[in-house]
């Protein structure tokens, strides 16, 4: 990929292009799917520039290429959902290596007593906000697949990455503790 130009002026009238060259407007629900994935992207971008264990930076690393992949997969209408050297699409092994991710990272920390409240440390405070940003991207994937239908693998990627999210939050704050909800506290 070479980018020597940032402006080109196409989207002016309210349209944008897909990865087939074929042209929809900025409202329609794929690019809101899609506007929503760069922005869980941006919030991982922000949760990277605070200290965290060098595992948990290697982890957003990888997720933050698999949102570009995410994001290209939405881009590229058809109901061929199969990878080729003309569409990148998710696969189940990006999926299949969250949920080990989540399974090793869970196996340490202590079973939840209660629900989190997102903050602690600035870095899991930083991956609860990309956590809640993703799990919107999700709602709109699934808007977006009622319209046009997205990648199954896809839709799976997305439901498990608010899942990771969750868990490295707890991780990364595990040495100074959850912060726990305490229900009807304030009563």
């Amino acid at each position: 990929m070479n980018l020597t130009k940032i402006y080109t002026r196409t989207g002016d009238g309210g349209e944008t292009g897909l990865v087939d060259g074929s042209r929809i407007p900025k409202s329609d629900a794929r690019l809101e799917a899609m506007g929503d994935v760069d922005e869980a992207n941006s919030a991982i971008g922000v949760a990277l520039s605070h200290d965290m264990p060098e595992a948990a930076r290697a982890m957003l690393g990888r997720i933050q290429n698999e949102l570009f992949d995410l994001g290209a997969d939405l881009a590229t209408p058809g109901q061929d959902f199969a990878p080729s050297d003309m569409a990148l699409r998710i696969i189940p092994d990006q999926v299949a290596r969250l949920e080990h991710e989540i399974d090793a990272m869970n196996e340490a920390l202590a079973p939840l007593r209660s629900f989190i409240l997102p903050g602690g440390t600035p870095a899991a405070a930083a991956i609860h906000l990309a956590r809640a940003i993703a799990r919107r991207a999700e709602r709109a994937c699934v808007v977006a697949d009622g319209t046009v239908g997205l990648n199954p693998v896809a839709l799976a990627y997305v439901n498990r990455l608010s899942d990771h999210l969750f868990v490295l939050a707890r991780h990364v704050q595990s040495a100074a503790g959850d912060i726990l909800w305490q229900p009807g506290a304030t009563r």
